[in-house]
């Protein structure tokens, strides 16, 4: 007899969807068919969508904030709990979040795989989702930190970050120097890592704001001429051309426009393993936005740009340029979100873990930008690809975990505060009207989220070491 069966529901198997039946045994999948059979507990999917749990490839989870942005307090960013337990609600069964070396642990760390050890102890017995981590290398690391990397692959970790800038002026020591960048590709190459890569071009980013600021227009509604396409544009081109030198896969952070696609798409053709993700901000806002009342609210770094922008990202997720949607989760209070009005002092990041799903089926399948299936791979099979983590998550096959979503395509709604979960005071998705929303949620075969109510615990959530394949390393990954 299995645990539990989920029937009548159209579920997104790889390939097409189909009518059939999905059969869970010791939170594994072992059955897919049209027979019913006997099961302890039966799931009746009717009318639903049946798909597999969200990955969530981009959120900072329980870290200080740039005190640049809090006027020189120390703030934290929403803890493990909160941060996961909003995203369970939006069908996201892993997330993904940083260990910075100097940062995140009680001592100074130098070492990638202690870094990352110490963040597993903050989430163990802390998350409602299982985690992975991305390793944050900054300044000119050591020989011996970079070295430091293999042990981390070895023990389950596959990616790893980089910033090209420091992001604002008022920050230092974030952005990697150009050599380390390359060396770090190189033993990622040799390891079978990948690397995650925030990509502006620093020294123009801190030329347009000096610049901005002489001219009496350093207002946080232009933050795009800080930000621009232009910066983007020649950053992924020197990180495409450093990563064809080590040949290394590449995964760029916020693509936010024409100038990034355009590179990603060139290097996509020329063979590269080089993928992208889109923030359903991004998606939603443009540079228009920031004119609104407290307009800083809709903003993340790299800033928003303009409609063609929004537009053509759209348009590169429907036809693969781009790989995935993510969140850059940065959860913080209203107050502090809205009180930097200047290019120099505005507060990036945004609190949508809970909503990125909802957004992405919405805007893109509900209304016809996507397909199902596609809506599927940006929520959730791309990403564990891109991350190391499939088949063993993102999908819906036998063997795979019993991470799964039975989503209503039919539930329509305005969102509301009192809709979500995340800890925190305000959502720019407030106000949205919505069709399709998450409402039966299952980790490692366990219903965790049914009709609205946590059925889940803080000690469910488990690190999950990954191993990437050699489809997503060598660029063999085409998504058209």
């Amino acid at each position: 007899m299995l645990d539990l069966i989920i029937k009548n529901s159209l579920v997104v198997l790889p390939g097409c969807p189909q009518k059939v039946n999905v059969g869970i045994q010791n939170g594994k999948i072992i059955y897919i068919g049209e027979d019913v059979l006997e099961a302890e507990k039966i799931i009746d999917g009717s009318g639903k969508i049946l798909i597999p749990g969200g990955i969530e490839a981009h959120a900072h989870v329980w870290e200080p904030m740039h005190t640049g942005w809090t006027k020189g307090k120390e703030e934290w960013l929403a803890d493990s709990e909160g941060t996961t337990r909003a995203a369970l609600f939006g069908g996201t069964t892993c997330v993904t979040s940083f260990a910075f070396m100097d940062v995140h642990s009680k001592e100074v760390i130098y070492n990638v795989a202690k870094a990352v050890d110490s963040r597993k102890e903050v989430f163990k017995n802390h998350s409602f989702t299982h985690y992975i981590f991305h390793p944050v290398l900054t300044g000119t690391p050591s020989e011996e930190t970079i070295e430091s990397i293999k042990q981390a692959i070895e023990e389950g970790t596959t990616s790893f970050k980089v910033f090209t800038t420091d992001v604002t002026s008022k920050q230092t020591g974030v952005r990697i120097e150009t050599g380390s960048m390359l060396s770090i590709m190189k033993v990622l190459a040799e390891n079978k890592g990948i690397l995650m890569v925030h990509a502006e071009d620093d020294e123009l980013v801190r030329y347009m704001e000096n610049r901005l600021a002489k001219e009496g227009r350093n207002q946080a509604y232009n933050l795009n001429l800080v930000h621009s396409s232009l910066s983007e544009g020649i950053a992924f081109n020197k990180v495409i051309q450093l990563a064809k030198e080590a040949g290394s896969a590449t995964f760029f952070a916020h693509v936010t426009g024409r100038s990034g696609i355009r590179e990603i798409k060139r290097a996509q053709q020329e063979g590269q393993a080089v993928y992208g993700e889109v923030l359903h901000n991004y998606l939603m806002f443009c540079n228009e936005d920031y004119h609104k009342p407290n307009g800083i609210r809709f903003h993340t770094y790299p800033a928003m740009k303009d409609a063609e922008d929004r537009a053509a990202l759209w348009n590169g997720l429907a036809d693969g340029t781009l790989t995935m949607v993510s969140t850059d989760e940065y959860t913080t209070p209203y107050e502090t979100k809205i009180q930097g009005n200047t290019v120099e002092t505005a507060c990036g990041g945004l609190n949508g873990i809970e909503t990125r799903g909802i957004v992405a089926f919405s805007e893109g399948y509900s209304k016809g930008k996507i397909s199902l299936e596609r809506f599927v791979e940006i929520f959730s099979t791309n990403p564990a690809k891109v991350l190391g983590l499939y088949p063993q998550k993102g999908t819906i096959q036998v063997g795979s975990d019993a991470d799964l979503v039975l989503w209503d395509p039919n539930i329509e709604k305005t969102v509301e505060l009192k809709d979500l979960h995340q800890p925190s005071d305000y959502s720019i998705f407030v106000g949205m009207d919505v069709k399709g929303w998450p409402v039966t949620v299952l980790l490692d075969g366990k219903v965790v989220i049914d009709k609205g109510e946590l059925l889940g615990k803080p000690t469910d959530g488990r690190f999950i070491k990954r191993k990437m394949t050699s489809e997503v390393l060598n660029g063999y990954y085409k998504e058209r």
